[in-house]
């Protein structure tokens, strides 16, 4: 087994200090482990460095006359996929299961990091390394939660293998780049997925009970294209709550302070990105970024029905009224709520400018959280293409 060598940038840490970034912690997991030597130039809520980053996995940094890359990173295509025989219990179709699968099962790699759930509870995180197509099945469906999904890095070293798949989201990603390099490892591939608004677990319960009619029974939920929430229940049934009905005056403080200061909604730094936010509605969002990300793709090609992007309407003005009343709290009655969710939908953005106004929304509210939060880090934690993005729109002090 390869030794790891040192990080050259590695600077040791106090006794006892298990989470340098202290309420900014995302709980990624690598303070779980000894790479915690590494933290306070891996963290991206210690030293954020999308830029540098994005040059060493992709040979170049986002170009900020591009508007594409100001948005969604550097990238070598973009498509919406679905597939053709959904996984039976897949969140959606099951792209990124298909993917993980067929990596293993052609010895492209040994191993897949990915999320499965404790026994005792369906949304409580499990990191596992799987060797196997049924280990990566059981980890199927987004667990909305933090996760420490790095925590697992020692078992990789630990196992000897050399060839490695992660799954995981934006500050997860971050910092397993940074630490790349003294892994160990011949070959890895990152297949990531957009990621906004994480909560604790105790957090999600109350996001549950505040919002379904049956939390007790939620398989899965999302934030989905037509401005709607969907849960999908235990008993096969669907559930829907318009964005604008949400309780957001006792929801406000439920997402964690990560979360609100996070500016890599789209998962810059993964090899390929499978979400939903840039697709028509019924389709998955795919972002291939690199060499890698389109090898992975190409080999699940066979499974998939794929559109080009498409991208309808003007965000803009959607987003500056949703400052303020995100600021407020302001609440709408539910029959308000359902009425402005269907004129949304019939006229507002789709597609790729869908995923901008997502962009757009997130990024003003957590500019704001860090100014008024933690405003010694603001212009050092903010990346210059987020600080464009906010620069479009008028904020509260």
């Amino acid at each position: 087994m390869t030794a790891i060598q040192p990080h050259q940038k590695a600077k040791a840490l106090k006794p006892g200090s298990r989470r340098p970034a202290k309420e900014l912690c995302s709980e990624c997991g690598l303070c779980d482990t000894h790479y915690i030597h590494y933290v306070k130039d891996a963290c991206a809520f210690l030293n954020q460095q999308v830029a540098e980053l994005e040059e060493q996995t992709h040979g170049r940094s986002r170009q900020l006359d591009q508007p594409d890359d100001v948005y969604f990173g550097v990238h070598d295509s973009m498509m919406a996929a679905r597939r053709t025989e959904p996984i039976e219990g897949a969140q959606w179709t099951g792209i990124v299961s298909t993917i993980a699968i067929e990596m293993l099962n052609r010895g492209l790699v040994e191993g897949v990091i990915c999320v499965q759930n404790t026994e005792e509870d369906r949304f409580q995180p499990l990191p596992v390394i799987a060797r196997t197509p049924a280990e990566i099945l059981a980890a199927r469906v987004n667990k909305p939660t933090l996760s420490p999904n790095l925590s697992v890095l020692e078992q990789v070293e630990r196992s000897g293998m050399k060839r490695l798949l992660v799954i995981g989201v934006g500050c997860q990603i971050q910092a397993l780049r940074a630490v790349e390099k003294s892994l160990g490892l011949e070959q890895l591939y990152v297949l990531g997925t957009p990621c906004v608004d994480n909560v604790t677990r105790a957090g999600l319960q109350k996001f549950l009970e505040t919002t379904s009619r049956s939390p007790d029974t939620v398989v899965h939920y999302e934030f989905m294209q037509d401005y709607r929430v969907h849960f999908k229940h235990s008993d096969g049934s669907e559930e829907t709550v318009p964005f604008f009905g949400l309780k957001t005056n006792q929801l406000k403080d439920v997402f964690a302070p990560s979360c609100m200061s996070c500016f890599d909604y789209v998962n810059s730094l993964a090899d390929l990105v499978v979400g939903y936010m840039g697709a028509p509605f019924g389709w998955q969002w795919i972002v291939v970024r690199n060499d890698r990300g389109q090898a992975m793709l190409d080999l699940v090609g066979d499974y998939l029905e794929t559109q080009p992007v498409m991208s309808q309407g003007d965000r803009h003005n959607a987003v500056q009224q949703s400052i303020p009343a995100y600021d407020k709290g302001v609440t709408l009655p539910m029959w308000a709520a359902k009425l402005m969710g269907v004129v949304i939908d019939k006229i507002g953005p789709k597609g790729l400018e869908y995923a901008r106004f997502s962009i757009d929304s997130h990024f003003t509210r957590n500019y704001l959280y860090v100014k008024r939060h933690h405003p010694e880090i603001l212009d050092a934690h903010v990346p210059e293409y987020a600080k464009q993005i906010v620069e479009q729109y008028q904020l509260p002090d």
